[in-house]
């Protein structure tokens, strides 16, 4: 394994959904600032080679000198420099908010950043109550921003304050996950805050000093899979521990995610086949990790527009994909990429739709089909969905209108 310092330097900005500003994005500056006239975007192009530690001193200040709200429209339109991790960046921001408004700031949080405002609420919250507070913590992430899956979602971004909260023993965190799940949701609540305090594992966000003192408990330099595989981790939410693992599988095959070099990623790939076959669900979590992480990737991490996306892009994904060298591992990682494009339906559609189109042969027909399937379920009664299916192809329509 790594050592911290690493860890600290490379895996703690890796967190999957995050993000980093393209060259490209500098030359809409003068164009957005014309139409905003937020002054902070002149500065902050003046700053290239600002650290995330220096933006994150300055969205601290910006937030607390003209408001939370302020600061995160700022954000959304600010030039960052490559290599910055803007959902933590955004988590900076929800912090503040959180001081300034308490719970009820969630009503004033959209789903852009990949809903780390809703996140830092939940965080904010539960750190200063405690356990007691779960039963308002839950009631709270039903008014969570987004669409169907902006309540569960929620308890994703609840996962990294559990963990913070239990000052990094996840074994703890794991159990105290369990008691936000409902059957109602299927317990995609404990899955989910699960999922949430595996990235809290892996990054250290909220209390780096409590943090590096586990690291050496929780991951183990002769086995690249635990945490996931460890006796505590129940099967019920094994798989999501699996799927966001990735970060640290590509810190173990020695991939800097400040310059990611494709020609590593089987290197990373490599560790989910040491799960066994019989255990598919797992595999398929391990290697569907991946997809999330390469729509990213292509984006330069950049989480602002992924609907933006281009073609050349999806074929750089589709291509990392196959470098799984096992057949359903490339599949699962294309429709885990294809997931991470649609996003509930919270994203641009158009780039799911490229990545549909440029698949070939039984590979397009199962994109279109999860497409079709998540369209369904996302947008059901939403004035979009029948206008979106109407853009499949005709054989794919009917389940998407909600036909079988």
């Amino acid at each position: 394994m790594s050592t911290p310092q690493a860890m600290d330097l490379r895996v703690a900005i890796s967190i999957v959904l995050l993000a980093l500003v393209c060259v490209g994005g500098y030359l809409l500056l003068n164009h957005t600032q014309g139409q905003t006239g937020f002054p902070e975007l002149t500065e902050l192009a003046g700053h290239p080679e600002w650290t995330f530690q220096d933006l994150s001193t300055y969205f601290r200040k910006l937030a607390e000198e003209k408001g939370a709200v302020y600061a995160f429209q700022v954000l959304l339109e600010a030039p960052i420099p490559p290599n910055t991790d803007l959902h933590l960046l955004a988590h900076v921001v929800g912090d503040v908010l959180y001081k300034q408004q308490g719970i009820e700031g969630i009503q004033v949080c959209t789903q852009d950043f990949r809903n780390a405002c809703s996140h830092s609420v939940v965080i904010g919250f539960l750190r200063e109550h405690g356990e007691g507070s779960l039963p308002e913590i839950v009631a709270t992430c039903k008014r969570a921003p987004g669409g169907k899956g902006a309540y569960t979602m929620c308890f994703h971004g609840l996962g990294h304050g559990v963990l913070a909260f239990n000052e990094y023993r996840f074994d703890d965190a794991v159990e105290m996950c369990k008691k936000t799940g409902s059957k109602e949701y299927q317990e995609r609540e404990y899955i989910e805050c699960v999922g949430g305090a595996t990235m809290e594992m892996i990054a250290g966000v909220h209390d780096r000093d409590a943090w590096k003192k586990q690291l050496t408990t929780y991951f183990k330099k002769s086995d690249p899979l635990y945490p996931c595989n460890a006796d505590f981790m129940s099967p019920v939410v094994r798989p999501i521990c699996y799927i966001h693992l990735t970060p640290y599988l590509f810190d173990r095959a020695g991939i800097d995610l400040g310059k990611p070099d494709p020609e590593l990623y089987d290197t990373a790939f490599a560790f989910c086949d040491l799960i066994p076959q019989e255990q598919m669900q797992d595999r398929d979590a391990c290697y569907s990790g991946f997809g999330k992480e390469f729509i990213v990737l292509a984006q330069d991490r950049d989480v602002r527009d992924i609907g933006s996306m281009k073609a050349g892009q999806l074929t750089n994904v589709r291509s990392w994909c196959t470098l799984a060298n096992d057949t359903q591992g490339e599949r699962v990682c294309n429709l885990s990429a294809l997931g991470s494009l649609f996003w509930g339906g919270e994203n641009n559609p158009e780039a799911a739709f490229t990545f549909c189109e440029i698949a070939e042969g039984e590979a397009q027909a199962e994109c279109y089909s999860s497409l079709s399937s998540q369209i369904s379920f996302y947008l059901s009664g939403d004035i979009r969905q029948r206008s979106l299916c109407e853009r499949l192809p005709e054989s794919f329509r009917q389940t998407c209108l909600g036909g079988r």
